[in-house]
């Protein structure tokens, strides 16, 4: 409830530098890095996640490990316990997704004030 508090906040107080979770950046993307981004890469393909019925909400970069997981579930039906690697990997992946997620969220924010700052610097030039 937090995030969603402080974010609603900060969308009322500060909507100039307050970035829209789901719009395109306004900046380049590469900007800052020297050597280049790594490109992000879905490595389970659509028609492998349609064949599995897999739910929109799974169908993510995380969503290969949700498969090894699930595929897990299934052999070893009814000691799904034997798969807490799997299942620790998926996490672990999605962790590690949210992380980029904010990162990237922060990331447009401070470019936004940064630009909202040299804009007020020339205009007091």
């Amino acid at each position: 409830m937090g995030v969603m508090l402080s974010a609603s906040y900060n969308r009322i107080v500060h909507p100039d530098v307050t970035p829209e979770f789901n719009a395109a950046s306004k900046f380049d993307p590469l900007y800052g890095f020297r050597d280049g981004r790594e490109e992000k890469v879905m490595i389970a393909t659509q028609e492998e996640m349609d064949s599995l019925k897999m739910p929109m909400k799974y169908r993510d970069y995380c969503a290969h490990k949700y498969i090894e997981f699930q595929r897990c579930r299934k052999a070893n039906f009814p000691w799904v316990a034997a798969c807490e690697h799997e299942k620790h990997e998926y996490h672990d992946c999605e962790y590690a997704e949210y992380i980029d997620r904010m990162k990237d969220y922060e990331r447009e924010r401070r470019l936004m004030e940064r630009a909202k700052r040299i804009a007020k610097k020339a205009e007091a030039a």
